[in-house]
């Protein structure tokens, strides 16, 4: 069930004690605390407000010295993973907005839609509360973020960014018969190098997923900014079919889900271990 109240930050941070690893977790879709005015506001009821969230995507990153950076707020809320200026005139008032194929759908950084291009809102809302959002959640997270990653890189000379979503099924439907199960989004190339995406579909592939690569999910903001590979900073975009685990119509684990979660677990195990060095770990 989504989360009863507000935290004090819009993100969960879970640091361990020493860090092993040049690999970072994170989850910028998985937020499920609708504040009780942006859930009043919307023209959809909540169930249909969840369908945009990577609901329990969160759960699954657990792994032994690696941070875990997960969102609070719902995409529905305010998109992580756009752009600040991505801002749509169709849904915030008085704003001259950008010209994206993105923002043109209703996907910008303040959502106009969810998944299957329904509406959240009857009209508009004011440029002071988009403000106050991105102020409140957007920068935060974005500021987190960077932090870790940019201590990672100083403790172990890169870091590699493992951010994770989940795709309905519907998205992947015309995809043909053996539509992957895993899209790992690389900007075709341009966010990882080549050692950290063979091996992260290598990792995919040893626990048995049909894995794709860039279609047809090549990556987004997230992807497109921090991913600096000349740089050592290297972002890969994971997206996970959601009906691998999740009942997608009531937003539930479906019984085999902890099934499930043994195969991400070893899988993502395997992820953290490509930013391993032997007898390596990050200053105290």
């Amino acid at each position: 069930m989504p989360a009863k109240q507000a935290a004090e930050l819009p993100y969960t941070l879970r640091l361990p004690d020493r860090q092993s690893t040049s690999a970072v977790f994170a989850s910028p879709h998985s937020g499920n605390f609708y504040p009780p005015e942006f859930v009043a506001q919307a023209v959809l009821p909540l169930n249909v407000l969840r369908s945009s969230e990577d609901a329990f995507v969160d759960r699954f990153l657990s792994v032994d010295g690696a941070p875990v950076l997960a969102a609070r707020y719902p995409r529905a809320f305010v998109d992580l993973n756009r752009s600040v200026d991505d801002l749509d005139p169709a849904v915030i008032a008085g704003v001259a907005g950008r010209h994206n194929p993105r923002v043109a759908a209703g996907l910008g950084v303040i959502p106009r839609v969810v998944s299957g291009g329904r509406a959240i809102y009857r009209g508009k809302i004011s440029q002071t509360e988009a403000e106050r959002r991105l102020a409140s959640v957007w920068q935060p997270y974005h500021a987190c973020l960077r932090g870790v990653l940019a201590k990672t890189q100083a403790a172990f000379g890169e870091a590699i960014l493992f951010d994770f979503h989940s795709m309905p099924s519907e998205a992947i439907e015309m995809t043909g018969p053996l539509r992957p199960e895993i899209v790992i989004g690389d900007r075709y190339g341009a966010s990882a190098s080549p050692r950290v995406i063979g091996a992260a579909l290598a990792a995919f592939e040893a626990e048995g997923f049909r894995v794709a690569r860039n279609a047809p999910f090549a990556g987004a903001y997230i992807a497109q900014t921090y991913g600096q590979p000349d740089k050592g900073i290297h972002v890969l975009q994971i997206e996970i079919d959601r009906a691998l685990y999740m009942d997608q119509r009531d937003i539930r684990p479906l019984p085999a889900f902890g099934v499930f979660a043994q195969r991400i677990a070893t899988v993502i195990a395997r992820l953290a271990d490509i930013g391993r060095k032997p007898g390596q770990l990050a200053a105290e």
